[in-house]
């Protein structure tokens, strides 16, 4: 006798109130010779791919007129697995006899348990066939009805879930490592299999020429003035995941002094085989002579004083040997910008709120950056 099966004859007659449970055996007596254990499972599969117990359905069945999620507080405040809302509507249909269920819904209804009033489990062997198509059958293996009733308890997704385990001192040892590396001046990384004559694992062929703009890491500098947009505080945020933030807000976030120096690299699609690792500064001042010929680019403020003391004659010299962007607001008065556009700088402009739009103005960048250094070094 299935106990499922029973169970719906039951709910399609109004015999439900005549469903007892025995506390004693943890049994339902249906009739008084017929019974089931509380967490015999049935035959209905859920969405999920578990079978639901006898005890989970006649609860479920008593409680269907109740709002969806008291029912679900309610079986679980009498630990009794809940029916799942994908499963409700299907569930009280086939209990009451409107539709049939569907076949990937069940596992193989032939093997049936039941348990006599003298609590004697009673199996339930029918033929098993399967229809061959032409009329004729065979019959299943007992292999066959085994993995017809097995439940996937893990899968590849399951087992990457890792529970209760902690990389996160991982994370931070290889984000050390990667940050020492590019203060070292390594630049990059070569896609495989590409380049004969290796040097440290970077093609010669590939390498920026050092002897071109002054050997060590490129550097780009910034104003120090809190007033422009990108500073040595934002500037990480900007060219490496192409979102701007404002700097009074990272400076709130910084934890400790004010850098000196901050590392970049491009992280989104180069046209380079090389990613170059780039130091940003905020001090000309600080510069040692032989470091300006390291120098490739600067944000300029817009301000005749932010050029006081370099090395160079005027601004026309400056901007022929080092790459000038100027940021701005779209929106900002054009008078904002009116000393910027009588130098040879490129003018950047992002949205005030649209912040999906900074990873276009970031590509710009280093995409003029890239080809400047480009022609710095074949010069």
């Amino acid at each position: 006798m299935d106990p499922l099966t029973t169970l719906r004859d039951f709910t399609m007659n109004n015999n439900l109130h005549k469903i007892t449970k025995n506390p004693t055996t943890n049994t339902y007596q249906f009739t008084p010779t017929l019974s089931f254990p509380a967490q015999l499972e049935t035959s209905y599969r859920s969405k999920q791919g578990n079978f639901y117990t006898l005890e989970t359905l006649v609860y479920f069945i008593n409680n269907i007129n109740i709002k969806h999620h008291d029912y679900i507080r309610n079986a679980g405040t009498q630990k009794i697995p809940a029916v799942t809302l994908l499963d409700r509507k299907p569930l009280i249909e086939y209990l009451n006899g409107r539709t049939e269920i569907q076949f990937d819904y069940i596992r193989n209804p032939n093997l049936n348990i039941a348990l006599t009033e003298e609590n004697e489990s009673v199996y339930d062997h029918e033929e098993v066939v399967k229809d061959g198509g032409d009329g004729n059958g065979e019959r299943k293996s007992p292999m066959e009805l085994v993995r017809e009733m097995e439940r996937p308890l893990k899968d590849r997704e399951t087992i990457l879930e890792c529970r209760n385990k902690d990389f996160y001192g991982v994370f931070v040892a290889a984000s050390k490592r990667d940050e020492e590396g590019r203060k070292d001046g390594v630049v990059g990384k070569v896609r495989a299999g590409e380049g004969n004559e290796m040097d440290g694992g970077i093609p010669k062929s590939k390498m920026m020429k050092g002897s071109k703009i002054g050997d060590g890491v490129p550097i780009i500098l910034v104003p120090s003035a809190s007033q422009t947009l990108i500073t040595i505080y934002n500037v990480k945020e900007f060219l490496e995941d192409g979102v701007f933030v404002p700097s009074d807000v990272k400076m709130k976030q910084m934890k400790g002094p004010k850098p000196d120096c901050v590392t970049v690299v491009k992280k989104f699609s180069s046209r380079d085989k090389v990613v170059t690792a780039y130091e940003v500064r905020d001090k000309p001042s600080a510069l040692k002579a032989e470091e300006w010929g390291r120098v490739v680019a600067v944000f300029v403020l817009g301000k005749e004083w932010q050029f006081k003391d370099w090395p160079f004659k005027d601004h026309v010299e400056i901007f022929n040997k080092i790459l000038g962007f100027y940021m701005r607001f779209e929106d900002d008065s054009i008078e904002s910008a009116k000393t910027a556009k009588q130098w040879n700088v490129k003018i950047i402009s992002i949205s005030k709120n649209k912040r999906h739009q900074d990873r276009a103005a970031a590509l710009d960048v280093w995409d003029r950056l890239e080809e400047f250094v480009r022609s710095r070094s074949r010069s």
